[in-house]
Order: C-alpha cells, then structure tokens, then sequence
C-alpha cells in the first residue's frame, strides 16, 4: 500500500498544522510533554476547542454532527495531533456510546444524548466489567429489575474509568435470567451517575493515580426510556461499541510519537560514553518496535479504507486491539531499558544521598518510565484480553 496525498490533502494538511501551532493551550502542552497528568477541566477545555472548529466527531455521520471528511482527512488529522502529543479525545462518549445511541437509540434519545457528547458538556463511562466478569463478560450480574416505568438497578461494576469525572455511564445489566444464551437477557442502560444509590469506589493504580473505580448500583431506579434498542439485544450492542472501542486502542499517533521520543533520548551520549542508539542490541529491540509499528499502521488504513465505504469495524478491530496494545508495551520496555537504574522507583526516597544534583534531573524524567510500564500492562487486558481476542479471530476472521 502506497499513501500519497493529493494538493488538496497536502492543503488540509497544513490547515490542521496551523490550527494545532495557534489554537493548542500551551499549559497543556506542556503537561502532555513533560508527561504530568491532565485533570478533566484541561481535557474538557481541548475538547471544546476542537468542537468549537468542528472537528470533534471526526467519525460521526455528517447528520449528527460530524465532520464529513475522508478516510485519508482522519488519517492526515490524527497523524497530526499525534506529532503534537495532544490529549485523546475522551472515548467513552465520543466514540463509545455515541455511536451505539444514533446507530440504536430512538429520535428522541439522538435529540437528548447526542448534542452533550458532541459538545463535551457530558462525561461518560463504561460499566461493563464486574468483580466476577471480565473476559466472560456475559457472566455479568448486574441486574435490572422493571417495575412500572422504571428498571430497579442492583450491582456492581469494577474497573470503570474515569468513573468519578462521569456524569452519566452506560452499562450493560441482565434483565432477564430466563433464557437459554445468557447473552440473550442482557440489555443495554444508560445510567445517570446522580441518581440516588450510584456510589463509586476509587481503586488506586501502581502508579499513584486514580483512574479506576469500582461503581455500586443500591436499587436505582433507572427510566425506562434511557434503554436503549430492545430489552435482551444490549449483548448485540456491546459486542458493536466493542469492535469501536478495540478499533480505537490501536493508537498508532500516540506509538509514532513515542518511537521518536524514544530514538531522540537514546541517540544522545550517556556521561561522555556511546549513545544506547550505538548499541546493536538496543538498536535493533528499536528496529523491531519501528517495522511491528509500521505493520500495524498500514492495517489501520485497511480498516479504515473498508469504514469508509461503509462496513463498519468488525472482528478484524481485534487485530488492532492486539497489536496496538502490544507495541505500546514494546516502547514501554525500552524506555524501561532506556532509563537503566533512574527507572527504579524506590530510589526517590533515597536521592538526596545517592544522586548529585545533574542526575536529579534526569531521574524525576526517567522514573517515570517504570510508572508507565507498570500501569499499561493493563493494556493487554482491557477492552477484552489479547487472549480472547484470538479466539474472535480464530472463529470470525479465519473460520476456525
């Protein structure tokens, strides 16, 4: 596969490169460059910048406020933010349950839920996994219980992200146990995170922060209207939103930016000695990482070439899920590698002694790298384990 890009792309292009050089907040930038955490105002605020130029639903339907523009138009546009590291659009409403609510709400549920999410004016998240269902997802206990006009919501779900930002989450809950696929009493909820009897547990990361929770339901009472499609098709749903998610995770912006800051850090001298760059062994752990890369980055464009003549993502989002996740934890180990003994946390308690004032520097940069290593193992697991995904493959993609 060969990309080109005609004047007008090349046009759009620059377009996108100016817009990114004026209109990103520079304390923003900042924070995404030095690797420090970005709260919900500064994501929120980007977002709304990228709306107000309407350019936030890059994948939406020109009729529900999308943008209109080209497979080669969204590959230009995301190539580009990723070259300026700036902050992902928050997917659980974007790219998440936007989609499942104009492909299977009702008007009136596409004229309630979509503007907000267009505008960033609502938080999501995602209450699919729970304490005892993860990978067999459709184990799930969560129930719903219909009484009159309303559902009657007892439960919980675990390893919600963002979960204490949302507003509202979507779920997945049983509300029938009577049926022969247990798939086929699961339903598909949309779920105001105020409502009496929502409570949301934070479960602290490795790395210190709190982006998970645990999310309880105690008999909330849940309208009707906010079911989405028909009562026992949410595991039809899900499996759509999904194939959404996986296509998303293959990040391939995120991993080129990485790749560049990775050979930049280590092509430089180490006190006076060779570079990491001048390493066989390192260098080629790197070449590695750049040709798996480049692989996954040409698979993307398949998939999005087939979106773009109408089939939406399909099992084959699973093949990105892997090997997006897969790459990102490659660069996750070099950088590991790259940081050599800074990137031992337990030190940080210690360098007053044992660092001289330069290396303090370097090791408040490097430490960061085990953090991130340790926390994006989960990247392997979330959105359904590479494990499974496999099996998807195996079954839907080859016919095994």
């Amino acid at each position: 596969m060969h990309v080109s890009f005609t004047d007008d792309e090349l046009a759009f292009q620059q377009e996108v490169r100016a817009f990114l050089e004026e209109e990103y907040p520079d304390d923003i930038r900042r924070k995404q460059d030095s690797g420090l955490p970005i709260g919900r105002d500064d994501i929120v605020r980007w977002q709304k910048i990228l709306y107000e130029k309407g350019w936030a639903a890059v994948n939406w339907p020109v009729e529900h406020g999308g943008t209109g523009w080209t497979t080669i138009q969204k590959y230009i546009f995301e190539n580009e933010m990723g070259k300026v590291n700036a902050p992902l659009f928050v997917p659980f409403g974007m790219k998440m349950v936007g989609p499942i609510i104009y492909t299977f709400g009702n008007d009136d549920q596409k004229k309630r839920f979509l503007p907000d999410i267009l505008a960033s004016d609502t938080w999501w998240c995602q209450g699919y996994s729970e304490p005892g269902s993860g990978s067999d997802l459709a184990s799930l206990k969560t129930k719903a219980d219909r009484t009159g006009d309303h559902y009657i919501v007892n439960g919980t779900k675990t390893w919600t992200t963002l979960a204490h930002y949302a507003d509202w989450i979507f779920c997945l809950v049983r509300t029938s146990s009577d049926v022969a696929r247990r798939q086929d009493g699961i339903s598909f909820l949309l779920i105001d995170m105020k409502s009496r009897g929502v409570s949301v547990k934070p479960i602290p990361t490795i790395d210190g922060g709190r982006d998970i929770n645990e999310v309880h339901f105690e008999n909330v009472e849940v309208p009707v209207e906010n079911l989405i499609g028909k009562e026992g098709k949410g595991w039809t749903y899900g499996k759509v939103l999904l194939q959404h998610e996986r296509t998303n995770m293959a990040t391939v912006p995120q991993s080129k930016y990485r790749l560049r800051k990775l050979k930049r850090e280590a092509a430089s001298p180490i006190s006076g000695a060779a570079s990491l760059m001048e390493d066989p062994n390192f260098a080629r752990k790197v070449a590695v990482a750049e040709i798996e890369l480049k692989a996954l980055e040409y698979t993307e464009l398949r998939t999005l070439a087939a979106i773009a003549v109408g089939k939406a993502p399909g099992p084959e989002s699973s093949i990105l899920k892997i090997k997006g996740t897969v790459v990102q934890q490659m660069l996750d180990e070099l950088f590991l590698e790259a940081a050599g003994y800074y990137a031992l946390p337990y030190l940080s308690d210690r360098y007053d002694v044992d660092f001289p004032e330069i290396e303090k520097i370097t090791y408040d940069a490097q430490t960061k790298s085990s953090l991130k290593y340790f926390n994006n193992r989960k990247a392997t697991i979330y959105g359904g384990s590479n494990e499974i995904q496999k099996n998807i493959i195996a079954k839907h993609v080859l016919g095994l």
